[in-house]
């Protein structure tokens, strides 16, 4: 099959060009500069000959999207918009990536695929509105939520801390907001596995199982970083206030991955421990 992977210099887009190539898959990696997501016309150059197409392309700046929505809608919702589109017309198979930020974060058991979506930010708007231009393209697609990403070819909150632990001594971190760190290389198998099994259309959630808090995750990554995991003190949401409301609850269900037979992703705290080198390599070399 050819792959198309839009996003592809992102830090999930690299794993997953990295993985279709280590599957000597024939892929063909799109940055920003080789697709104009405003475009139909581009598009749908773009997309000629493709059989699968990932679109890994976002904005994804949380806090600036507060007051810069219509920037942000042009790439999370008309530019998947397009997108799907030109995959529908070219008989592609599109898996679109979505996140946590399209429910609301008051649940207390994990989000269910079918669960009502409820964004409260700009950013989860603009993602939820991209979810709806890929359901009503009526083409193939999968719709593939994750949270909480962390991988070696991006910024990332575990790259944050280890260079802010080593850097300040001790930390500040929340501890009401509760989620599933997730490696990038995780996301790209699950995503590949679906294409794969011939998964239903449909969406799906790619996350880590069981859940911890964003404190409990930094402690992780400085006690993997080779320092005491006691110098990151909890703290609460209400006293780091930023532009854009986070999600109290971001913990997803992996209902439909099991019903197609793709198991999901390891637990947490075992993924990190496999990804923490990686990971925090450009960090430890920065320090």
């Amino acid at each position: 099959m050819r792959w198309v992977v839009v996003g592809a210099r992102g830090m999930l887009g690299t794993d997953v060009v990295a993985r279709l190539e280590r599957l000597d898959e024939d892929v063909l990696a799109l940055g920003r500069q080789d697709v104009d997501l405003s475009s139909p016309d581009s598009c749908a150059a773009a997309l000629a000959g493709a059989d699968v197409v990932v679109n890994c392309a976002a904005y994804t700046a949380v806090d600036d999207a507060e007051t810069h929505e219509d920037e942000a809608y042009a790439v999370n919702a008309v530019g998947a918009g397009n997108l799907a589109r030109a995959a529908t017309a070219a008989g592609a198979r599109l898996v679109h990536l979505s996140t946590d930020y399209v429910f609301d974060g008051t649940a207390t058991a994990p989000y269910d695929e079918d669960a009502p979506t409820a964004p409260r930010s700009a950013y989860g708007r603009t993602k939820a509105a991209g979810e709806r231009a890929v359901a009503e393209s009526g083409g193939d697609h999968l719709v593939v939520r994750t949270a909480w990403l962390y991988g070696a070819h991006g910024a990332c909150f575990p790259k944050t801390i280890a260079r802010a632990a080593h850097a300040r001594g001790a930390l500040d971190v929340v501890d009401d907001q509760h989620g599933q760190p997730t490696w990038t290389v995780d996301v790209a198998d699950v995503l590949v596995r679906l294409v794969a099994t011939g998964a239903p259309a449909g969406t799906y959630h790619a996350t880590s199982s069981g859940a911890t808090t964003w404190h409990g995750f930094a402690q992780r990554v400085v006690e993997s970083a080779g320092l005491d995991p006691a110098i990151v003190a909890p703290t609460t949401s209400e006293a780091s206030v930023r532009p854009a409301p986070r999600p109290a609850y971001s913990v997803l269900g992996h209902r439909r991955l099991v019903e197609v037979g793709v198991a999901p992703i390891g637990s947490w705290d075992e993924r990190w421990a496999a990804a923490a080198a990686a990971v925090l390599a450009e960090s430890e070399e920065r320090v």
